[in-house]
């Protein structure tokens, strides 16, 4: 294996209500954590979401409301996939753009707190969407010549995203097997802010709006001059951790 690790990624996949990170929530979370030594260990769980699963979403993962009706609740489960998950950065396929903020946002509702702040993000379909730009099973099949079986069971979803990377990490020679290099190539556009991508960091680090009439300005500088829209925002329809990231900006002025 030439992934170099010096401590633990966290391979994980969620299966969800819906695509709304506002709003939606998770009804199976999978974890497959890859220790530096070359050890897995795997956390799945279903989850009771709640509220009725659409069958449109059903019809994509395969779960119904009977399926977890007897399951623990989100806030029941959220501390165990964060003590699993520990220090080990994360990685996932399509991660930084949906299962992240996902993550972020559930742990927020339910008040389960997850250090984010030296944690590596990497995006596998980004790596894969570089150099080929395909799906998951076209990923499989064309690295590890297998074929992707039971697809969108979230158990599956993360053995065949770990065995992507690894396989993509001996493939190209410009691609370094150590989690600094992956998690920064892995990065499509600018670095979010918010994990959401309402909020994208500039040349300067500074926290600036990606939507909207104020596209490209600093947080900073809109509160500043526009005081209004922090409460539209924090009244509005966003994520909670985008209103957290505006909170924070705002306190610090």
């Amino acid at each position: 294996m030439n992934l170099s690790l010096t401590r633990p990624i966290a391979f994980f996949d969620l299966e969800t209500t819906g695509v709304d990170v506002s709003k939606d929530r998770i009804v199976e979370i999978s974890i497959q954590k890859l220790m530096p030594n070359g050890d897995k260990e795997t956390f799945t769980k279903r989850v009771n979401p709640e509220i009725p699963i659409p069958i449109e979403a059903s019809e994509v993962h395969g779960i119904y409301d009977f399926d977890v009706l007897n399951e623990k609740t989100w806030k029941e489960v959220a501390p165990e996939a964060v003590a699993f998950i520990g220090d080990a950065d994360l990685a996932g396929y399509n991660s930084n753009r949906f299962d992240i903020p996902m993550l972020m946002e559930e742990l927020l509702r339910v008040e389960v707190e997850i250090d984010m702040k030296d944690r590596k993000r990497i995006d596998v379909q980004n790596i894969f969407y570089k150099q080929e730009k395909r799906t998951l099973e076209a990923a499989l099949e064309f690295y590890c010549v297998k074929k992707l079986e039971n697809a969108h069971s979230a158990e599956a979803d993360t053995t065949a995203t770990m065995d992507v990377l690894l396989a993509q990490i001996d493939r190209y020679d410009d691609i370094e097997g150590n989690v600094d290099f992956l998690a920064e190539y892995s990065e499509m556009g600018n670095k979010m802010a918010d994990y959401a991508g309402r909020f994208v960091f500039n040349a300067d680090g500074e926290p600036c709006f990606n939507f909207g009439k104020h596209k490209g300005k600093t947080i900073e500088d809109v509160l500043r001059r526009e005081p209004s829209y922090y409460s539209w925002m924090m009244q509005g329809d966003f994520p909670r951790y985008t209103k957290k990231v505006l909170q924070e900006v705002k306190d610090n002025m």
